[in-house]
């Protein structure tokens, strides 16, 4: 299926998997490509993600948070992803916003309920002081 794919979604594993590899997650992007993917995107849990896009490799660290729950995190980190990439934003933003969706999952037990929203997503970088 990869060569009628736009965007491959793997995580480390996965991409291990597919490739029949186990090096680097740059080297599984580029054979991900190579075997048909537009772009090859690779998560990396708590070290954020990276796309491979033609022969330029982007690259996001993760949002650092406080994690309850993992499940869900990858689900969420595509769907903000592609969110961005449906609005047209360019590789580092669709990967800044699938990192922070992914985050804002790991906050809350359960699979769906830490699905941020858009405005969710600000939280995560908000540094103005609480007045009460």
């Amino acid at each position: 299926m990869l060569p009628f794919a736009d965007i491959v979604f793997a995580g480390l594993r996965e991409a291990a998997i597919a490739t029949g590899i186990d090096g680097p997650p740059d080297r599984c992007a580029r054979v991900l490509q190579e075997m048909g993917a537009r772009t090859a995107v690779v998560t990396l849990g708590s070290l954020g993600a990276l796309a491979r896009q033609g022969e330029v490799v982007h690259r996001a660290p993760a949002r650092a948070v406080t994690a309850v729950d993992t499940v869900g995190a990858g689900d969420a980190f595509v769907a903000g992803y592609l969110a961005e990439a449906w609005a047209g934003a360019g590789v580092e933003q669709c990967l800044a916003t699938g990192n922070a969706a992914g985050a804002f999952a790991c906050t809350v037990p359960g699979d769906w309920e830490g699905a941020p929203g858009r405005a969710q997503l600000e939280l995560l970088t908000a540094d103005d002081p609480v007045i009460r």
